[in-house]
């Protein structure tokens, strides 16, 4: 683990005061952290003072009558993260100034609440989302023989991923592709999901069937295939795994691997003995891990991605009509125009992260069930919540990303990406469950009101939890400077 003395720890070192005319003094301590672990963030963190009410909530499995009964999976967590730790070692990860580039998330139309909408001006409506900043579009190179190079990551990606299969059975397949030298080379490895998240593409959609539908993924280069063609009872069944576990159990007690969703547009944790795609990578293995940088001025670089970010959340500078520092998705937008108005911290620069910046955040070595933190490195501080099931947790984060499904909210153009950090919790049977694990990204309507909201998706297989009133902790580039 990545030691750091500040962000969402147990322990407060001095009252941190809620305004903007008063930052939390840095101590001189400073301390560097290394790791060749890409799920375990490398910081060069100086210490600073903690909020007090930041405290590690209790797991949330503890509700009266607790959880169903455990499901037997092939493996046990400790089981398969000593797996996930073997394969993480045998690819030498290391952290590499630059080694991060976040894609673009190739969403280029703008929306509003319901509808699509000429590009905003600034000081309009709706101006500073996703499609209002293009860096690093993707570019991709067929390099004719069964792969795909990823000209802005330096990742070479298996082309057609074949038939699905189980974690498990993606090990013991990695094992093939290396000693059969697939296209020549005997390095691929199961990406992690922060590889495995840098090429999916936002301006996919999802509607009513495959027919009506386009995945979020550049199919001109990647074969793939919605579940109704493999045979599957839905549609969006066409899960794609990744290398990470999370730490914690998902649904009662299944052993949980992270995956994205090429047809829905999201990360979830699913059972390792579900049945997946899988794309095995090779190349750059730098790729996503951070190297944060506490720059004693309440915000934070990341010198792999070269992003700038907030060091504390809108919760955090929670004022006038903000109430609790949540808020819908188009008062994010102008929160962030409001904060560059007034120059804060000493730019005037600042956006709402894209769904692909907010999630290089993660640290999937993290859990409110796990660490008693949010999945996020510790020189961060989030804002402690009461979530709907009345247990204690974290806020839920805004991206600029809108997500084109009507299964997140029936009114098209009206979702858009969050990250969770704390618990991705749903009800199932009228039981609540994390049911996605911490570091999952789903999807909130835009709009709602506080009386409605938070609540249990009545739409959603699992019951996701929707708050629609969100936090966020705003991004700048450095590059900019």
């Amino acid at each position: 683990m990545a030691s750091a003395t500040i962000g969402c720890s147990a322990q407060a070192e001095v009252e941190v005061q809620r305004n903007l005319s008063s930052p939390p003094p840095p101590t001189a301590t400073i301390e560097i952290a290394s790791s060749t672990n890409p799920r375990q963030a490398l910081s060069v963190s100086q210490s600073t003072s903690v909020p007090p009410e930041q405290a590690p909530p209790p797991p949330p499995g503890q509700q009266p009558g607790g959880p169903p009964e455990r499901v037997e999976s092939t493996l046990t967590v400790e089981e398969a993260n000593e797996i996930e730790k073997s394969l993480l070692e045998a690819v030498g990860y290391e952290a590499q100034v630059g080694g991060y580039p976040i894609v673009d998330t190739n969403q280029t139309t703008f929306y509003s609440n319901d509808e699509i909408i000429e590009e905003p001006a600034k000081g309009e409506a709706f101006y500073g989302q996703d499609a209002q900043f293009i860096k690093n579009a993707p570019s991709y190179t067929d390099n004719s023989d069964g792969t795909i190079t990823d000209n802005v990551t330096g990742l070479m990606w298996q082309q057609d991923p074949g038939k699905k299969m189980t974690w498990p059975e993606a090990v013991e397949q990695l094992a093939v592709m290396n000693e059969t030298e697939f296209a020549g080379y005997s390095d691929w490895r199961i990406p992690t999901i922060k590889e495995l998240f840098s090429i999916i593409d936002l301006s996919g959609y999802t509607r009513m069937s495959s027919d009506t539908s386009k995945p979020y993924i550049d199919t001109q280069f990647f074969v793939f295939e919605y579940g109704d063609a493999a045979g599957e009872a839905r549609f969006i069944d066409s899960q794609i795994l990744s290398s990470t576990i999370y730490d914690s159990t998902t649904l009662g007690g299944n052993t949980t691997v992270f995956g994205y969703n090429f047809a829905d547009g999201r990360i979830k944790g699913y059972e390792i003995d579900k049945d997946f795609y899988c794309y095995y990578v090779r190349g750059n293995t730098s790729y996503g891990l951070n190297l944060f940088v506490d720059n004693g001025d309440e915000t934070i670089t990341d010198e792999a991605t070269g992003l700038m970010w907030m060091q504390f959340d809108s919760g955090y500078y929670s004022a006038g009509d903000i109430e609790d520092g949540t808020m819908d998705w188009e008062s994010a937008l102008a929160w962030a125009a409001e904060m560059n108005e007034e120059n804060f911290l000493g730019y005037s620069d600042w956006r709402v992260p894209d769904i692909k910046e907010l999630q290089s955040l993660a640290d999937y070595d993290k859990s409110p069930i796990v660490t008693g933190t949010p999945s996020m490195n510790e020189l961060f501080y989030c804002t402690p919540i009461i979530n709907y099931f009345e247990d204690d947790d974290y806020g839920f984060y805004w991206s600029s990303t809108t997500h084109d499904d009507t299964s997140a909210s029936p009114i098209e153009y009206n979702a858009a990406s969050y990250m969770v950090f704390g618990n991705a919790m749903g009800r199932m049977d009228e039981e609540p469950l994390d049911v996605h694990g911490s570091g999952a990204q789903r999807s909130d309507p835009k709009t709602g009101t506080r009386e409605q909201y938070p609540q249990p998706d009545p739409n959603a297989p699992q019951g996701d939890e929707q708050r629609v009133y969100n936090m966020v902790r705003l991004v700048r580039d450095v590059t900019d400077n």
